[in-house]
């Protein structure tokens, strides 16, 4: 089934709903935010199907912390320009959302447990803004971000997936961007790369695991072993995708958009789980 398939598909099945769906997306080169590309087109037909959020809640792998979890109740969240060496014209890309300051300081309130503390200085890096502007072109929904503890493992964001999903309830669509396998060391730049066997391989464990509801299986950094280390030296990527494995729950179908392998070893396989 193609990308836009699925997407029409995902389209008929979100009928309103009290109870907001969960995306994550493999956001992959932030070129993607300039260039007509498969997913430029497919994250621009997903804002199309999706139900009109109240906030929006990003959790992105360019955003850790160590030691705590930072909410962002900035008002005016800043468009962050975190890379190196591309065009100009990707870093005059703006996108000029207004934050969810009242928001924002209940999530540091749900997260206390987590370690969590307000932050008022980080705004929306390129994990969030270079999707967000296909999903919600005209920056018209409040968003904010919610950082990545770098010093706890696996399971802990699952919990903080858990912990956020009440928050589907009052119309906030949590927002996870990452890539499920990531290994920028292993890119091959030749076009039409063929995928390494170990992208294969756990982009597919993933997508099985995730299927069956095995998170436990996902957050076992031991029982992954060399596999996990191969697909992401660090995991900063693979964390988001756990988020939102952990706001869903057995009432929710899953539903995967875009799949491909991109430069031999990152993965922009992205998914849904939505209200049945």
């Amino acid at each position: 089934m193609s990308v836009m398939h699925k997407l029409d598909t995902l389209k008929e099945r979100l009928a309103p709903s009290d109870r907001m769906p969960v995306v994550f997306l493999g956001h992959g080169s932030p070129m993607n935010a300039i260039e007509d590309t498969a997913y430029s087109r497919a994250w621009t037909r997903l804002g199309e199907s999706l139900p009109r959020p109240r906030a929006i809640l990003v959790v992105s792998a360019h955003w850790m912390t160590r030691g705590t979890t930072l909410v962002d109740v900035s008002a005016m969240p800043r468009t962050i320009h975190d890379f190196y060496n591309f065009p100009e014209a990707l870093h005059a890309q703006r996108y000029p959302a207004r934050g969810a300051p009242q928001l924002a300081r209940e999530v540091t309130s749900l997260l206390a447990s987590h370690h969590a503390a307000e932050d008022d200085s980080w705004g929306l890096d390129h994990g969030a803004w270079t999707v967000l502007k296909f999903l919600y072109p005209e920056a018209d929904v409040p968003v904010f971000q919610v950082s990545i503890d770098m010093t706890r493992d696996l399971d802990h964001q699952l919990e903080i997936g858990r912990t956020l999903s009440e928050l589907r309830d009052r119309g906030v669509l949590i927002l996870g961007s990452g890539n499920v396998v990531h290994n920028l060391r292993a890119v091959n730049w030749s076009a039409g790369s063929a995928p390494h066997d170990f992208a294969l391989e756990f982009d597919a464990l993933f997508a099985d695991r995730l299927t069956e509801r095995d998170f436990r299986t996902l957050a076992d950094r031991k029982g992954l072993g060399s596999l996990l280390t191969m697909a992401h030296p660090s995991v900063d990527h693979y964390m988001p995708a756990l988020t939102i494995a952990g706001a869903s729950d057995e009432r929710d179908e899953l539903t995967f958009m875009t799949d491909a392998i991109e430069l031999a070893s990152v993965s922009m396989r992205s998914f849904v789980f939505h209200a049945r």
